[in-house]
């Protein structure tokens, strides 16, 4: 077995959890033997996931959700292997439905045939679709929904407590999640979007990808004044080749560093 090494009381992220970047975070929120999965990443990471998750001592038998923030490619195209395995029903946002149950490839990202992308999108049947302030349960815990369109029409964040399960919202380093007109992108939305993470007291943002950081509103100000710049801008969109935050994340997973912990000394 293995020791649990949550984030936040109820809360693992798979990804700290192993020591390595397994793919995007994966979010296990619990109370005591019911839990539920927010994202769970590619479908080659599925049974990596479900052997961690049998080896902290959780019944398989009660996951009660598998929740997909939004429907792009990295975040979803395990989840008809999840449910097969787990048997447990797929919750998205109704924008989201089409893509995940028919399998859109292009929607999804799973097919950038200019960038020499070319991933399978298995379908998956949607169980439950949840919107802006509906709650989804797990024992004693509750998970309030939020809809935060702008990086795709159907993304959602997660509020527990003080915590927010803030999908691709933004990073700890004032990234975006793509800005993409094809997949739903809206950038006035987005800013909306951020203001309302901004105006809110929640104290940790809990990201899809790269390490948790605390809210910062600076940040989220500066990032939010970017994107308004994009408004008026025709070069709104990026194909980076390279992120550094990702080092620093692999570098801190490696180091096992909890949220808020400075780095070890050399």
């Amino acid at each position: 077995m293995l020791a649990r090494r949550p984030v936040f009381p109820g809360v693992i992220e798979m990804n700290h959890q192993a020591g390595w970047r397994i793919g995007c975070n994966v979010y296990l929120v619990y109370d005591d033997s019911d839990w539920v999965l927010v994202d769970i990443g590619y479908d080659e990471s599925v049974d990596e996931i479900v052997e961690m998750i049998r080896q902290l001592d959780f019944p398989l038998s009660q996951c009660r959700g598998l929740v997909a923030t939004h429907a792009d490619v990295d975040h979803i195209q395990g989840l008809a292997r999840a449910k097969a395995v787990l048997k447990a029903p797929v919750i998205a946002h109704p924008k989201a439905v089409d893509a995940l149950e028919s399998g859109d490839r292009v929607k999804t990202f799973a097919e950038i045939a200019a960038q020499n992308v070319h991933l399978e999108m298995p379908p998956v049947t949607v169980d439950r679709t949840v919107a802006d302030g509906d709650v989804i349960e797990i024992g004693s815990r509750r998970l309030e929904v939020w809809h935060t369109p702008g990086h795709t029409d159907s993304q959602l964040a997660f509020r527990l407590d003080d915590l927010l399960l803030s999908g691709d919202n933004i990073y700890r380093d004032g990234s975006v999640g793509a800005i993409d007109a094809h997949h739903g992108s809206d950038i006035q939305q987005f800013i909306r979007s951020l203001e309302r993470i901004a105006a809110s007291d929640v104290q940790w943002l809990l990201p899809s990808h790269g390490p948790i950081f605390r809210k910062d509103d600076g940040l989220l100000r500066r990032t939010t004044d970017r994107l308004r710049g994009y408004l008026t801008l025709a070069d709104f969109g990026t194909c980076a080749t390279h992120w550094p935050l990702i080092e620093e994340w692999d570098r801190e997973l490696a180091e096992g560093r909890l949220p808020g912990q400075k780095p070890q000394p050399a």
